[in-house]
């Protein structure tokens, strides 16, 4: 069979009127370029906020970056680990940032209810699970995320995790309860959904040409349209825009890739018998779920190049046999990659200037509940004054010194892989 062209969430995407094309000369207070989660969260805090003078213009479609391409993972944290976080903060200041994660996916689960958002989701929890023998680095992060984040994960012992995962693959793991995992497309229109009906305005296929400074307002065009706004967010990930170079420069797209199985029935409980999310404990680690449809949904690696659905099939089937010999022979129906935003100080980049530009990225594949996050941060700033996004000062609009940036990413990748490697044969 050949793989479809699209991904499996654009394939089972809810369906929806398309957004029209910007027209002619708009006003708003806000503009938000940029139709992924961060866009869509800042829109609609803003519009929860009272400020309907809102306009939203995407490229292309409502998630068609990142937010629309990955695994739909919903969990505290960032890319930056604990431990690095507390080493450059200190205990206050960390918890302070990694609880507005927890709290994000707790906004997260409310808005999927009161807003109705059809997107799969599954509050069943996720699964750390240890690739080494050496339970030390579970037992180190339990330990972290108890007594510096007030976060509870349960241990699963070998047996147990083997009774919910069905591979010799894994020793020991840990079980994050306050975890969910959803179809993340849908999620992403649910968004656009609720914010359109608060009033925000929201335009796809209008990608932003330009953006300058006229006397007090900014000037946004469109290959058909203008926008004059007070104030304006920078919201598009690894997928830049073009329009102000210092935010562009400070971050590097980086690819990752996911496939899809055929649908599964009965063989689903061959591999798994447990509705939570799974990844592992390597830097290269493999992430995946069941989906509703008994389809195994499963990701991984990260490059700095995109490849075609054939090439990401070829090197995930590779990773999937290896946990899962017992699902070789099974058909690969989707295959996708996808660009993430990094920063070099692997944190998310929230800020503004006394302008009104604002700009939220660098989500580094840990993406839906710091995104949530970063809309509230922004939308409380800009219809507030709240001073709370000053909490990511530290984490600033470092050049990433594109394209030789790239090749240390990919360095430090290999590296890191390689180290992983070197302790599982040590293992053995």
């Amino acid at each position: 069979m050949t793989l479809a062209a699209a991904s499996y969430y654009r394939a089972t995407a809810t369906p929806y009127e398309p957004y029209a094309l910007l027209q002619g000369t708009k006003r708003a207070s806000v503009a938000i370029i940029g139709g992924g989660y961060a866009g869509l969260n800042s829109a609609l805090g803003l519009a929860e906020r009272g400020m309907r003078d809102v306009v939203l213009l995407e490229r292309e479609q409502i998630g068609f970056g990142a937010s629309g391409r990955n695994g739909g993972f919903v969990f505290g944290g960032y890319s930056l680990g604990e431990q690095s976080l507390l080493d450059q903060l200190g205990e206050s200041r960390a918890r302070g940032l990694f609880n507005l994660t927890t709290e994000a996916v707790q906004l997260i689960r409310r808005r999927i209810a009161d807003y109705a958002i059809a997107c799969d989701c599954v509050d069943q929890g996720v699964i750390w699970a240890n690739w080494f023998r050496d339970p030390a680095v579970l037992r180190h992060r339990q330990q972290l995320l108890a007594e510096h984040y007030d976060s509870s994960w349960q241990w699963l012992p070998q047996q147990q995790l083997r009774e919910s995962v069905h591979s010799e693959r894994y020793h020991d793991g840990l079980y994050e309860r306050d975890a969910l995992h959803l179809h993340p497309l849908n999620y992403a229109i649910g968004l656009a959904a609720a914010a359109t009906g608060q009033g925000v305005r929201i335009h796809e296929s209008s990608g932003v040409m330009s953006l300058v400074r006229e006397g007090a307002q900014w000037c946004l065009r469109t290959a058909q349209g203008v926008v004059m706004a007070d104030q304006v967010v920078l919201a598009c990930g690894g997928y830049l825009a073009g329009l102000q170079p210092a935010i562009d420069r400070a971050i590097l797209p980086i690819a990752t890739y996911v496939m899809v199985t055929e649908p599964l029935g009965a063989r689903m409980g061959e591999c798994l018998h447990t509705r939570a999310a799974v990844y592992d404990t390597r830097f290269a680690f493999d992430y995946y779920r069941a989906l509703p449809d008994t389809r195994l949904l499963w990701g991984g690696r990260i490059s700095i190049r995109n490849r075609s659905p054939q090439a990401v099939k070829r090197l995930l089937m590779q990773d999937l046999l290896r946990v899962f010999p017992q699902l070789k022979g099974v058909q690969i129906d989707y295959a996708w990659s996808g660009l993430m935003s990094y920063a070099r100080h692997q944190m998310p980049q929230i800020g503004g200037n006394d302008n009104g530009l604002w700009w939220a990225q660098a989500f580094g594949g840990h993406g839906l509940a710091p995104t949530c996050a970063a809309g509230e941060l922004l939308a409380s700033a800009i219809a507030e004054g709240d001073d709370r996004w000053t909490q990511f000062a530290d984490y600033g609009l470092r050049s990433t010194y594109r394209p030789f940036g790239y090749l240390g990413a990919q360095a430090s990748y290999w590296w890191q892989q390689g180290r992983d490697w070197l302790q599982t044969r040590r293992e053995k």
